[in-house]
């Protein structure tokens, strides 16, 4: 208790301790060339096993660890609930429910027999590790993914439908979990008690949906004609805390609260400006929850519990990463999509923590079981980061070596077998706002064209309207034969998805060497890349936009001018 002083708050010494911490275990591991996650969640290990917890925050450090991860959880779900979208979730519902179903049922079968052989669990304890086993780390693989710069791939897309599919579940499940706990299963009193709780679930959901589309966008209309960001910023703040509190009294789960309360602002017109407000301090979140994650791993007690440790771990990155890559495989995609998916989704998730954080407040835990449970689940969270470097390296090994391994074929790969019936046309990939404007130029100089997208929705719209368009992945070798490149005069990757890039470029000069290649993408470091492998041409998103900025700036400059 060195450290700890009766003028400073606890809560505020900790929280200085952390982030002066985060900053030099980051700088170390970035050095290293390691994730930022695994600095917080080391940090937080460093801290609360090196005695300085309790020298900093004093003898109620515990205390404040739990409601400094408490308040991290509730801020960081609210923000995952504003980024969560429904119309996102209907071009997804094929990977959402299919994928999500299969994965969610099958790991915790897995799990359950896993758990109810290894250890003597009530029943109910047997469901809650099932669960969380289940469960993945949104907010990790969402930002591997935007870093690799191959957030828009279908590995990505499939990960992302995957966790969307997980969270729904979770959702509904802590709505249940009280009336489990308090029941157990066989209780005569198990049925009405979760009946009870279902229509407390619906009660809040009804609550909350009156007050999306009835309360909320007034309140926050009112608030934006003030012109007050900093109004604005503390409404934004009031309506999370305001709807996790009535999530509270009616004796569901803040987090829960949370969660909802970012779904009901997600909907509005002022979704983007909360986004772009609360962007600055989204980070600050990620960082309070996995330190505090950290924080509660205490070494000693684990070293005789090591293998169970490591087991746990080794068990949910590597059975969970087969069986989301072989789900990949099953829907269609490439090697490189299944292992970016696998890896991706490989860990425990936030959701685990708060599973297992909620039970224990309901129940008893085994005090022999649940630390090394947690430290696994942390620890799996922890190595996602280090494993994704080696995913596309190790899709672009089983591409080559096993390229039809697990791979169940389209049902429009079989109707198009003999490839389509174009020639010296363009083949588009991707159909988002460049894709559009590429095709309605070719369109108009009466240059057939055939778009290549994983977008459903669009890709039925431009069939129906009469022109060529495939369903299909660009990075497996077949839908280049599909598509006639042989014939065609032009390939353009029209996003900026650089490694997804490189792998199709393989495949479009096997089957045709001498065919005009256009790519996009955002880095210098990434354009160099490119050409190297074969592109013709790459436009280069940052020279473009400095083109664009200087003579509009220019422009603008010379009118002034001319009218002075």
């Amino acid at each position: 208790m060195l450290l700890a002083s009766a003028d400073v708050s606890p809560m505020f010494s900790l929280l200085a301790l952390m982030l002066v911490g985060v900053v030099a275990v980051s700088l170390v591991l970035l050095r290293l060339r390691q994730s930022l996650l695994v600095a917080y969640f080391l940090c937080g290990v460093a801290i609360a096993n090196t005695g300085l917890l309790e020298s900093v925050a004093g003898e109620r450090a515990r205390e404040t660890v739990v409601t400094m991860s408490d308040y991290g959880v509730m801020l960081l779900l609210f923000v995952l609930g504003m980024e969560f979208s429904l119309g996102e979730l209907k071009h997804l519902r094929r990977y959402a429910f299919t994928g999500g179903t299969l994965q969610m049922g099958i790991t915790m079968a897995a799990a359950a027999l896993a758990t109810g052989a290894y250890f003597v669990l009530p029943w109910t304890q047997v469901v809650v590790v099932a669960v969380a086993c289940a469960l993945s780390s949104t907010a990790i693989s969402v930002k591997l993914y935007q870093d690799m710069g191959i957030s828009a791939s279908s590995g990505a897309r499939l990960a992302l439908g995957i966790a969307v599919f997980q969270d729904i579940f979770v959702i509904f499940f802590l709505v249940l979990l009280p009336a489990l706990i308090a029941s157990g299963p066989g209780s005569q009193e198990l049925g009405p008690a979760l009946m009870g709780a279902v229509a407390k679930g619906l009660a809040f959901v009804g609550i909350s949906v009156l007050l999306a589309r009835f309360v909320i966008p007034h309140v926050l209309h009112a608030v934006a004609v003030t012109k007050s960001r900093e109004l604005f910023t503390l409404t934004v703040a009031g309506l999370c805390m305001g709807v996790a509190f009535l999530a509270a009294l009616m004796g569901l789960s803040v987090v829960l609260g949370a969660f909802v309360a970012g779904l009901a602002v997600s909907e509005c017109m002022y979704k983007h400006r909360i986004l772009s407000d609360v962007a600055p301090i989204k980070d600050l979140f990620l960082t309070i929850f996995f330190v505090s994650v950290g924080l509660g791993i205490e070494i000693a007690p684990l070293l005789k519990d090591w293998s169970i440790v490591l087991s746990v771990a080794g068990g949910l990155i590597v059975g969970k990463a087969l069986l989301i890559a072989g789900i990949a495989r099953f829907l269609g995609l490439s090697w490189r999509a299944a292992t970016a998916a696998g890896i991706g989704l490989g860990s425990a998730g936030e959701f685990s923590l708060v599973l297992m954080g909620k039970t224990a407040e309901l129940t008893t835990w085994s005090g022999e079981l649940n630390q090394p449970l947690l430290a696994a689940m942390a620890l799996s969270m922890a190595l996602v980061p280090v494993l994704m470097r080696y995913a596309q390296p190790l899709g672009q090994w089983l591409e080559k070596s096993y390229p039809d391994l697990l791979r169940r074929r389209r049902r429009g790969e079989t109707k198009h077998r003999g490839g389509v019936g174009l020639s010296d046309h363009a083949i588009v990939c991707g159909y988002g706002p460049v894709g559009q404007a590429l095709v309605s130029a070719l369109s108009a100089q009466g240059v057939p064209s055939l778009v290549i997208d994983l977008n459903a929705q669009a890709i039925r719209q431009l069939q129906s309207d009469g022109r060529h368009a495939l369903f299909a992945d660009a990075a497996q070798r077949e839908v280049w034969k599909l598509c006639g490149v042989d014939r065609a005069k032009l390939v353009a990757f029209t996003f900026p998805a650089t490694p997804a890039v490189e792998a199709a470029l393989g495949y479009v000069r096997e089957e045709n060497p001498t065919i005009a290649v256009m790519a996009r993408t955002k880095f210098k470091s990434e354009a160099d890349r490119l050409t190297e492998v074969g592109a013709d041409i790459v436009v280069l998103d940052e020279q473009e936009s400095a083109r664009a900025v200087v003579q509009r700036a220019l422009g603008v400059l010379h009118l002034d001018q001319a009218g002075s």
